[in-house]
């Protein structure tokens, strides 16, 4: 299964948000691990009802808190697509929650407070993308595998680790990126040629005439 091509990277750009990271050994292999912890944010809870945001009011909230953390907003979609299929009130069996999956230690790990608020959901599984893009610096493979299994796997294994969960999400991920960056391409021609003035003149009609020599002569008016 090859799945590199699809996870090109975008342009990596600087997290926005206070973060502690934190250096701690492995009890059990004695490596370092690295791991990130958001200061606590005082919840302020959106006034509209997470369930009731509206499909384009979901996207636009989706592409901000992506762009805000520099993360591509196709990738971002990508990973709800395959996680909840946009259900704010997903809950799988594994206990992870909300919109973008998150179990409740990721949840506090990156600062929400309310797994089914959508935009507070997001914002913490943006900020864990992020994470996981910069630990991994930029490779989308396993930044996705570790989205899904954990670093701790990743790290195991160097690489995507050999569960066929994981396996076949980081698959579907890269599959939904493909099409999503296909879709965004023509959107962006469409809105371009909506745009852009119409230079091009409407062709004259040729006019046809005979002259007194018996010649047809041919003129554009």
């Amino acid at each position: 299964m090859l799945v590199a091509p699809a996870f090109a990277a975008s342009p990596v750009v600087a997290p926005q948000g206070h973060m502690t990271t934190v250096v701690r050994a492995d009890l059990k292999t004695g490596r370092l691990v690295r791991s990130v912890v958001m200061e606590p944010r005082v919840a302020a809870r959106n006034p509209i009802a997470a369930q009731d945001l509206a499909p384009q009011d979901l996207k636009d909230t989706i592409d901000r808190i992506a762009d805000e953390q520099g993360v591509e907003n196709h990738l971002v979609h990508s990973v709800i697509q395959a996680e909840s299929r946009y259900n704010v009130n997903a809950v799988s069996p594994k206990g992870a929650q909300g919109i973008m999956q998150l179990i409740p230690a990721t949840a506090r790990r990156f600062g929400v407070s309310d797994t089914f608020d959508a935009k507070d959901n997001i914002e913490g599984g943006v900020r864990y993308l992020r994470f996981l893009l910069d630990y991994y610096h930029g490779d989308y493979p396993k930044a996705i595998a570790a989205y899904n299994a954990g670093e701790g796997a990743v790290d195991k294994y160097n690489g995507i680790p050999p569960f066929a969960e994981t396996r076949n999400y980081v698959y579907q991920v890269a599959k939904n990126l493909k099409a999503a960056r296909q879709a965004g391409a023509v959107q962006s021609v469409v809105r371009r040629a909506a745009t852009e003035p119409d230079n091009s003149e409407t062709p004259r009609p040729i006019q046809a005439s005979t002259g007194s020599d018996g010649r047809t002569y041919y003129r554009n008016p």
